[in-house]
């Protein structure tokens, strides 16, 4: 996401490349080409103006500190002033209720369904909380079978009444059923419609009206760009929701939603969506964002997600099992698994500062690791405990089983053991250091 915004903006700052001063000149070439690039990232043509002119205020005759190039200064400002137009703090979602009460609105097709069991799999994840899905589209009976394929999928208690017609009456009753069973947190996910109509927004207006929500979040998928915008504004203005989740930012998408809805209707992006996986749910930072933005990577969430998938007692037996010369290929597959749970590659790529950049033209595929796991499972037990037992016989069949060939599979046995004698010197102070950093970094939940 936001690559060819990335691009332009890059572009744009090079022009103040060796200039010991920002002076109007440089600064207005540089802001004519950030404008450009906001306007082709399908940004609101006022936002992108205002914009622009209140970072020319901040960089006219700013005196480029010693340790700073104005083309890194000017970043800065811009970096800044992305970070408060897409909502300056990071918003959180109301869970005071008991149960609390979360009203899902958008159109058709933005992803509202899928958004659902996401957020209840992140509350049931992350927030330790008991959540029950309620399916109040009455018009697409595949909708309300689509909730419970969902539900089934993440372990979540789903609850329709396929016969009744009356949405307002379903959610209603679905609140009681919450209070009677435990449930504490209550999704509503609401119709959707293929444009905007006053049968629509006089339904969910009711419905919003019978439960009161604690929280009304709109769902709008980020590749429709400005309008979407413009329908978040006309559903905010019947409902007057709290947040704004924006899906498929993981796709070909200008950007320009992400930016500007926060200006145009006054509410906070509260999560996004970046997959097709319920684990696919990130809350929504405007500072990650931003320096995602301008190509310098969200290492915070890289680290998060790392966090997440970290095992502190899987770690000591692994370590254990380096030091006495243990770790084998059923250990390697392991760390594999634990990677792969972070999320897509790309994704993970695009978090490292430089790298997402340097690679944003090579492909790079969520099944990479697809080659290795196939010749780690083309193994005996007995090999893949101890790699030594290897012989060219052993190396042709393992090669033959994964579809793969012996120069492959002799790639992948020289890697594991570079990185068996890495693993090795780590052992030491600064392996146990790495260690302890980690257990306090998870302890802190690095908030």
């Amino acid at each position: 996401m936001f690559d060819n915004l990335s691009d332009k903006l890059d572009k744009a700052f090079h022009i103040l490349k060796g200039h010991g001063k920002i002076t109007e000149v440089n600064v207005a070439e540089t802001l004519k080409e950030v404008r450009r690039a906001l306007l082709d990232a399908d940004v609101n043509f006022k936002i992108a103006k205002d914009f622009t002119n209140r970072v020319k205020e901040k960089a006219i005759g700013q005196d480029v500190l010693t340790t700073l190039q104005p083309g890194q200064l000017m970043v800065k400002i811009v970096k800044d002033e992305l970070i408060e137009l897409m909502g300056g703090d990071v918003a959180g979602i109301n869970l005071s209720g008991n149960p609390s009460v979360i009203l899902m609105s958008g159109l058709q097709g933005s992803g509202k369904t899928t958004f659902s069991g996401k957020l209840a799999n992140f509350l049931k994840t992350k927030k330790n909380k008991k959540p029950l899905l309620v399916a109040c589209d009455i018009y697409r009976p595949a909708a309300i079978n689509q909730l419970h394929v969902v539900g089934d999928q993440i372990g979540v208690e789903v609850y329709s009444e396929p016969e009744n017609k009356n949405a307002v009456s379903i959610a209603t009753n679905a609140i009681e059923h919450a209070k009677k069973n435990g449930f504490n947190v209550v999704i509503v996910d609401t119709a959707g419609r293929l444009a905007i109509d006053e049968e629509m927004m006089n339904e969910i207006a009711n419905v919003h009206a019978a439960i009161k929500p604690h929280e009304t979040l709109f769902v709008v998928d980020s590749m429709t760009g400005q309008d979407a915008v413009n329908t978040a504004k006309a559903f905010n203005d019947r409902l007057n929701f709290d947040g704004v989740v924006l899906t498929k930012l993981d796709g070909d998408t200008r950007g320009g939603a992400a930016i500007s809805i926060k200006s145009i209707v006054n509410k906070p992006i509260k999560f996004i969506g970046t997959g097709e996986k319920m684990d696919a749910i990130d809350v929504f930072y405007p500072d990650r964002m931003a320096d995602r933005i301008l190509g310098m990577g969200d290492v915070i969430s890289l680290v998060e997600r790392a966090q997440e998938q970290y095992d502190e007692e899987e770690a000591r037996k692994i370590q254990k099992k380096i030091a006495k010369n243990e770790f084998g290929f059923d250990d390697f597959l392991s760390q594999i698994q634990q990677v792969k749970k972070m999320g897509s590659m790309k994704d993970l790529v695009g978090m490292i500062p430089g790298v997402g950049k340097a690679l944003k033209d090579v492909e790079i595929e969520d099944d990479a690791f697809k080659h290795i796991e196939a010749i780690i499972h083309s193994m005996t037990p007995a090999e893949r405990k101890k790699p030594s037992l290897l012989d060219v016989k052993r190396k042709q069949r393992i090669a033959k089983g994964s579809g793969t060939d012996v120069q492959q599979v002799n790639q992948l046995l020289k890697q594991f053991d570079q990185m068996g004698k890495m693993m090795k010197m780590m052992q030491g102070a600064q392996g146990k250091n790495l260690m302890r950093m980690m257990g306090q970094m998870k302890g802190m939940g690095m908030k």
